[in-house]
């Protein structure tokens, strides 16, 4: 049986496959180029949260070593988007541009189009084709002439059968139909000896032809075999890059974010919180203070009820090296530094906001209020009173009463009162 792709014409799908081959190497580096994109806006979108989360985190109440766990997490996102971001650069820089260096290896472009390979391969089939071709048309137009002429002889036949049942045909006319039924006995036989001359000269032809098709097939083959073994190799690489598990940095991440994990320790944590902000912290009594001429007079104050809590102070601060272990909201914001069950709650919230958005979000633009600026210090003298420092911005929430103290908010959400020549409007 004569193999599909030695019939004539049918080895153009072998030559087509050049061409293929070359399109498959731009859809490769087409997806690669398309996972990179993914893989660097996946490492921006890492490095963004954490960033973001970071700032959230440092500036909210979690303090201790459970913020330092919770800060590796971020740590964690920024390295690994460091590993994303070097699998974006090792698919475009290594294995996009060894694609393409292959391909321009193994296809070369002509000048009248298409590639010299699949030139070649498209000669060499009909090279070997042509002979073999020649041959078959001879016998297909020998065997059409058997036919025509069987048909011709089947019709002569029918004539002269018809003939001798019809009175109005003469002998003559008779006579002419029997020898028109000879002679094309005659051309049949002629046409069949021709016919079977031409196919046994085609059988002859066969085996050569098909040997010589075989083997610029096999040319094909061999240069598919190259682009088959290439690719797999390609992929390999690819996988490589892709896995961040055979990554030793990538294991090494999730070790440090277990041990800083584990390394949290509740005890420390509560110890220091009641050392800093419990009855474990340093009292700050009140002490004799000369009068200073150059810090302007406060308003009086209405007269407070008695039982009022001790006079506030910012002078304590966490202890040293242990400032790294507080998040910036408890460095920044300013309490009271003596522990008292009637201290009254800075006013921050999660539900502020109808128990919607995030907690360690800043509240300073919740409520409305005049923006000012301090033209002095201040240090509270009582625990509703604000402390601040020259320049800086809080809002004004309330008007000055008639005693000259205004009601206000601190940009870390604590509130209270303030003289109102203290402060200039923004």
């Amino acid at each position: 049986i004569l193999p599909l792709c030695c019939q004539v014409g049918n080895y153009k799908r072998a030559v087509k496959r050049f061409d293929d081959g070359h399109r498959l190497c731009n859809d490769l580096m087409g997806c690669l180029q398309e996972r990179a994109k993914i893989e660097k806006a996946y490492g921006d979108q890492l490095t963004a949260w954490s960033k973001r989360w970071r700032q959230l985190i440092e500036k909210g109440p979690q303090y201790g070593s459970v913020e330092r766990a919770w800060l590796a997490v971020m740590t964690e996102a920024e390295k690994v988007s460091e590993l994303h971001q070097d699998v974006k650069n090792n698919l475009l820089n290594e294995d996009v541009e060894k694609v393409k260096n292959w391909q321009k290896e193994a296809y070369h472009k002509q000048m009248i189009g298409g590639f010299k390979e699949a030139k070649e391969a498209e000669e060499g089939f009909k090279k070997a084709q042509k002979p073999w071709a020649k041959k078959l048309k001879e016998m297909e137009t020998a065997k059409k002439a058997y036919h025509m002429a069987c048909k011709e002889e089947k019709l002569a036949a029918t004539r002269e059968a018809n003939g001798k049942t019809e009175a109005s045909v003469t002998a003559d006319q008779q006579k002419k139909l029997h020898e028109k039924v000879d002679k094309c006995k005659q051309d049949v036989q002629k046409a069949k000896e021709k016919y079977e001359k031409s196919l046994e000269e085609l059988n002859k032809c066969t085996q050569p032809y098909m040997e010589s098709m075989e083997l610029v097939f096999d040319q094909c083959q061999q240069h598919e075999v190259k682009r088959l073994t290439f690719l797999k190799e390609a992929l390999l690489d690819i996988k490589r890059h892709l896995n961040l598990t055979e990554n030793q940095s990538y294991a090494t991440i999730y070790r440090e974010l277990e041990r800083t994990i584990l390394a949290a320790n509740t005890q420390e944590d509560l110890k220091w919180f009641s050392n800093n902000h419990g009855p474990g912290m340093h009292m700050n009594w009140p002490a004799f203070e000369e009068y200073n001429p150059d810090q302007a007079a406060a308003p009086p104050k209405k007269k407070k009820p008695d039982g009022a809590p001790p006079t506030p102070s910012t002078d304590h601060v966490a202890p040293p090296g242990d400032r790294s272990s507080v998040s910036s909201y408890d460095k920044n914001q300013a309490y009271s530094t003596e522990w008292s069950d009637d201290e009254q709650p800075a006013a921050y919230s999660g539900n502020e906001n109808g128990g919607n958005g995030n907690s360690f979000e800043d509240d300073s633009s919740t409520g409305r209020g005049l923006r000012v600026r301090a033209l002095y210090d201040y240090e509270g003298q009582e625990q509703d009173e604000l402390t601040f420092k020259a320049g800086d911005e809080l809002t004004k929430t309330e008007d000055e009463d008639e005693q000259g103290w205004c009601r206000g908010r601190l940009d870390n959400g604590r509130e209270g009162l303030y003289p109102a020549n203290y402060v200039e409007p923004i």
